[in-house]
C-alpha cells in the first residue's frame, strides 16, 4: 500500500496551483466551477458513478483485493452520555481495532467479495487512557463492571448492490429492495470524500422484562455515521489493491447495558477518529498490548465466513447474565440535577 499522508497530498496540490501564477489559478477555478465538487468522479481506472466502480472502490477501502493480505482498521474517541435536562457528559474513552480479509463471493451472491472481520474495542479512563474493567457510573453513583466490545464475526458481502443491513441473529427483519451500489462521494482536486449513514430500529435482544437493569426499551434505535477522506490519485492507481483511509465514526445508541441505566431516559453518543491500513501501527499501543494479553485471536483476521454476524448488543445478551436487582427491588433511574439560578 502507498502510505503517504493523504491530507498533505491534497494541500500540496493546492500549493502548486498557487505557485503557478494567476492564469493557472483562473483556469483551475473555472474548471472547478464547471465540474462542481460532487462531479468529476469518472477516473481512468474506476468510474465512481457506476455500481462496479463503487464495488471495487469500497472493497479496497474495506479490505485488500489480493485476498491474501489483512486490512487493519482502528478507531479512538469518547463515549458521551445524553441525559435529558442537563448538559452532555464525556463518560469514557473508547479505542480499538479490527482485522479483515476479503474472500470470493459464492454462487448466488453476484460478482464481488465476502468481507470477513473481527473487531475489539475497549473503554478507557479519560485521564490515563488505561483500559477500564470497572467504572463509577456518575449518574447512579454505582460501581459497575465494564464489558468491552468483542465482535467475532462481523461479515458482509460487497457486490454491485447496496449492502443489506445485518439481521443480528434474525432480530432485524428489514429487507430493503435491491438497489445499485452507489456511494455518497464528493471530490475536490485530489481530495476524495465519502459519507455513509446507517439508521436502524429493530427488536432488542435485551428485553427489559429479562434485563431490567441493562435495558429500558424493547427496541434498539441505533445510528452510525462514517466520513472517509481518501486520495483520488490512490483510488485511481491500478497497482494498489488496498487504499489507506482516514475519517470519523459517530454512533448513537441506547445506554450501554453494562452501565445498568435501566429505564433511565437518554442515550450514548460515540465520537471517534478512525482509519485503516496494512498494519496495526496506527492503533493505540496500549490497546493492542491489552488485546494481545486478553483477546489474542482479535489480532488476526478470520480465514472463513461464519454466522451469525452480531453487534455488541446481541453478543452481550448471549454472553452475559442479567444483573441482580437491589435488595429493595427498586431499579435505580438517573435523574438530571436541577439547575439553580
Amino acid at each position: 500500500m502507498n502510505r503517504r499522508n493523504l491530507i498533505v497530498g491534497g494541500m500540496a496540490g493546492a500549493a502548486s496551483l498557487a505557485l503557478g501564477g494567476g492564469s493557472a489559478s483562473a483556469k483551475h477555478h473555472k474548471k472547478t466551477s464547471e465540474a462542481g465538487v460532487n462531479r468529476n468522479l469518472k477516473g481512468d481506472f474506476l468510474d465512481l458513478t457506476t455500481p462496479a466502480g463503487n464495488r471495487e472502490a469500497f472493497a479496497r477501502m474495506a479490505g485488500n483485493t489480493d485476498m491474501t493480505s489483512t486490512k487493519y482498521g482502528w478507531f479512538s474517541g469518547v463515549v458521551h452520555g445524553v441525559l435529558p435536562g442537563e448538559k452532555v457528559r464525556d463518560l469514557v474513552g473508547f479505542s480499538g481495532f479490527s482485522c479483515a480479509k476479503l474472500l470470493p463471493t459464492i454462487a448466488g451472491e453476484g460478482t464481488g467479495y465476502r468481507k470477513v472481520l473481527r473487531e475489539v474495542g475497549f473503554y478507557t479512563d479519560l485521564k490515563t487512557g488505561e483500559v477500564l474493567e470497572e467504572w463509577e457510573n456518575p449518574y447512579l453513583n454505582e460501581k459497575v463492571r465494564v464489558v468491552p466490545i468483542a465482535n467475532d464475526p462481523f461479515n458482509h458481502t460487497i457486490t454491485d448492490y447496496v449492502i443489506a443491513p445485518p439481521s443480528y441473529g434474525g432480530l432485524n427483519k428489514e429487507k430493503p429492495p435491491k438497489i445499485p451500489f452507489l456511494l455518497d462521494w464528493s471530490r475536490k482536486n485530489d481530495s476524495l470524500n465519502m459519507a455513509s449513514r446507517i439508521n436502524l430500529f429493530y427488536p432488542s435482544a435485551l428485553q427489559p422484562e429479562q434485563w431490567p437493569r441493562e435495558s429500558g426499551s424493547k427496541f434498539n434505535q441505533v445510528s452510525e455515521m462514517f466520513l472517509y477522506q481518501l486520495s483520488w490519485d490512490e483510488m485511481q492507481n491500478p497497482d494498489l489493491t488496498a487504499i489507506e483511509t482516514r475519517g470519523t465514526w459517530n454512533r448513537i445508541t441506547p445506554w450501554l447495558p453494562w452501565m445498568l441505566m435501566g429505564p433511565s431516559e437518554g442515550h450514548c453518543v460515540y465520537t471517534c477518529f478512525m482509519g485503516s491500513g496494512d498494519t496495526l501501527d496506527l492503533a493505540d499501543p496500549k490497546i493492542v498490548e491489552y488485546a494481545a494479553k486478553h483477546y489474542p485471536k482479535y489480532l488476526e483476521a478470520p480465514e472463513k465466513w461464519e454466522e451469525p454476524s452480531l453487534s455488541s448488543l446481541e453478543w452481550y445478551a448471549r454472553e452475559q447474565k442479567p444483573a441482580p436487582l437491589p435488595a429493595d427491588g427498586i431499579i435505580p433511574v438517573a435523574k438530571a440535577k436541577p439547575l439553580k439560578y
